[in-house]
């Protein structure tokens, strides 16, 4: 798939093009069926049916579901309690280290730190006593938060582990190691 840009100086609708085959935006796409039955033997295309890498997709969004299933009741999102479980074994972290730790932006992060210091689950000193960064802490409140909702997503994650043995899961947790440590 390609994409044209219109001449300068001139607007005109962004066309898509398809095996050479102009299709505006908006439109209704027609793909001659020749052009369905090449992408699917295509060896470059990704096939769905085997792709690790969409298999691996699809657990980790059936996982943060079912995560955000048990921790709405508790008032919390997954990134509330991946900040809470942070904390807890790693006092002090700052804005940017939680929001690597959590896999959201800096500014996500430091608006859910400033709501969870507001509602008394973490506190954070006024000014940076080195630098720029705040460290932050859970306070009782924020312990016990985390202790109903470790329970939550312990529950979780034990029924996604419930069809491996223990020899299983410590091979999956070998393999997934590996394959993020191929790709960082």
């Amino acid at each position: 798939m390609g994409f044209r840009m219109p001449p300068k100086g001139r607007a005109s609708p962004l066309v898509v093009q398809r095996d050479l085959v102009p299709i505006r935006v908006g439109e209704r796409e027609r793909v001659p069926e020749r052009s369905i039955d090449r992408r699917r033997h295509d060896s470059a295309a990704v096939d769905l049916e085997t792709s690790l890498g969409y298999l691996l997709k699809q657990a980790a969004s059936a996982l943060r579901s079912s995560m955000e299933a048990v921790l709405r009741p508790l008032g919390m999102t997954v990134t509330h309690y991946a900040v809470l479980e942070l904390l807890a074994q790693r006092p002090g972290l700052s804005n940017s280290e939680l929001a690597r730790g959590a896999f959201v932006s800096r500014q996500s992060m430091n608006v859910l730190l400033q709501s969870l210091e507001r509602d008394g689950v973490v506190t954070r000193p006024a000014g940076a006593p080195v630098g720029k960064a705040l460290p932050t802490r859970l306070t009782p409140l924020g312990r016990r938060q985390l202790a109903k909702a470790t329970v939550a997503v312990k529950a979780v994650e034990d029924r996604m582990l419930a069809g491996l043995d223990a020899e299983s899961q410590q091979e999956a947790r070998r393999i997934l190691t590996s394959l993020v440590g191929s790709l960082s």
